[in-house]
């Protein structure tokens, strides 16, 4: 069995790695040269718009995937057309607009900020008047990490946020006062069969995945699940989608969803009877899912920009390192580390330790 991959970046890599025990081959499509998961696999080396690399990508997989959701919508349909493409065309097309997103969720009964398409620098005027400050201005599209985002703490802010659009559609969102940032990752296959992660408890910096924790019995668990079945479902979903959420006076908010395997579940990797990447594979190629129950108490730290020496961090006991084989570079990440623990203090005394090495290297 073969599985292509647009890109080729430490998500297909992880897919790869997950793949390889299960007989499963690769072939990766993607522009750079130099793109870390293409030692794992055959490497078509192009733009992801070339259509006779595409169509050499159906040619040689039976199925195909992707790992970010800003493959243009047009390259998902002809590949559609002549091989089978998961999660579907459709679910990249809601995912990779973010007023469509939130749309199609309040739509299923999914909660999100309050929020207001902007076209026009008027548009934007109006809408703070019943936004309120602060608020947050993205671009609809290619936003991720933190990119194509602007706070707006005053009216003073608008004229400069709006400049930075260059024209480009966006949509304002008001601020929610959260008590935490969680996401659930699950899973369908082919066949329908649903599978869900523990909660995460994830905290950014600058719009950046720092850290995410794996919850055991989490109050929210039920109500999170409920709302990704429903998300799941309208789709026809089949693969890993990871729903990010706030936690507002009890009760969830969505942020935003990813139709693909998610930062915040890397921590499956060691810390789950079946990791995500593993768990996407089993479910785009119609095979039985693996178990998603945790093993201890784990979290990830994700490395941004640089990353502490590997000797260091692998004296922290139960520490896991994954390195992506990325030049260091402000702003990228280039490695993550879990770690399992017996005990949630134990859990705590060596997260900690890492996240002061983290934080050290820290270029974000």
């Amino acid at each position: 069995m073969k599985v292509g991959i647009l890109g080729g970046g430490q998500l297909a890599r992880m897919i790869a790695l997950a793949g390889y025990p299960l007989g499963v081959r690769f072939v990766f499509l993607d522009p750079s040269i130099s793109a870390c998961a293409t030692t794992l696999g055959s490497h078509l080396h192009g733009d992801y718009e070339d259509e006779n690399l595409l169509a050499e990508l159906s040619k040689r997989a039976d199925v195909v995937t992707y790992e970010f959701e800003n493959v243009p919508a047009k390259v998902a349909n002809f590949l559609e057309a002549h091989t089978q493409v998961y999660p579907s065309p459709k679910a990249l097309a809601v995912a990779q607009d973010r007023l469509i997103e939130k749309d199609f969720l309040n739509e299923l009964g999914i909660p999100t900020a309050p929020y207001h398409d902007i076209t026009t620098f008027e548009s934007l005027q109006n809408a703070m008047e019943t936004i309120g400050y602060p608020a947050i201005l993205k671009t609809r599209t290619q936003g991720y990490d933190g990119k194509g985002q602007s706070v707006l703490k005053s009216s003073a802010d608008l004229k400069s946020a709006w400049q930075k659009l260059d024209g480009l559609p966006a949509v304002v969102e008001g601020f929610v006062k959260f008590s935490r940032e969680i996401s659930i990752v699950a899973v369908r296959s082919v066949s329908g069969e649903l599978a869900f992660y523990p909660l995460s408890e994830n905290v950014h910096k600058g719009g950046i995945l720092r850290v995410s924790q794996s919850l055991h019995n989490d109050p929210m668990q039920e109500k999170a699940q409920d709302y990704v079945t429903r998300l799941m479902t309208a789709l026809k979903y089949v693969g890993v989608l990871a729903l990010e959420l706030f936690e507002v006076n009890g009760e969830l908010i969505a942020n935003e969803f990813a139709p693909r395997v998610h930062n915040s579940g890397h921590w499956t990797i060691e810390g789950a009877q079946t990791s995500q990447f593993e768990n996407h594979l089993r479910a785009i190629l119609d095979l039985p899912l693996g178990s998603t129950q945790a093993v201890d108490y784990v979290a990830m730290v994700n490395f941004i920009g640089g990353k502490p020496d590997s000797e260091e961090m692998l004296k922290i006991p139960n520490v896991h390192l994954h390195l992506y084989g990325k030049a260091p570079r402000k702003g990228r990440k280039i490695a993550h580390a879990t770690i399992r623990a017996k005990t949630l203090a134990e859990l705590e005394t060596l997260k900690k330790q890492l996240i002061k090495l983290a934080d050290e290297t820290d270029d974000s």
